[in-house]
């Protein structure tokens, strides 16, 4: 399978419902691919830069105890998309399953939970998770 980014698909878990990123000019799954986006625009200086870019947004919001982001990721949305719990009792899922964010996961000091991050052109998602993605939690969504 041909890659606009030059990442490794052979052992990813979605590439069964893939139809590769170069094949469908950067929506492999359906939805928008960020590191695709890039590369198409300006090559791998791009994509570097706004994956930068990005880690300095995750960075410069304050989290407490959230260990420094030095790293991004491609990541499936329907990796990522937990159902989050609302007051009213009701679950939202905040992602779309067919795009291809960036993201990242930090073990939160201390404890047996995780921050998972992800990002995009529009939005930033911090959040906090146990083993597999239990128990998630919103911390920060906010429009970038």
């Amino acid at each position: 399978m041909k890659t606009i980014c030059g990442i490794d698909c052979a052992t990813c878990e979605w590439k069964e419902g893939c139809k590769g990123c170069a094949e469908t000019d950067g929506r492999p799954l359906g939805g928008e691919c960020v590191a695709a986006k890039c590369f198409k625009m300006g090559g791998e200086k791009c994509f570097t830069a706004y994956k930068n870019q990005l880690i300095e947004e995750f960075n410069a919001l304050g989290i407490a105890d959230m260990p420094p982001v030095t790293t991004l990721c491609s990541l499936c949305g329907a990796y990522v998309n937990l159902e989050y719990p609302l007051p009213n009792g009701e679950s939202i899922k905040l992602l779309d399953n067919s795009k291809i964010y960036l993201g990242y996961q930090l073990e939160k000091p201390n404890s047996d939970r995780c921050y998972g991050l992800v990002a995009d052109d529009d939005y930033l998602l911090v959040c906090e998770y146990g083993c597999n993605g239990a128990e998630p939690e919103i911390i920060l969504y906010k429009k970038r």
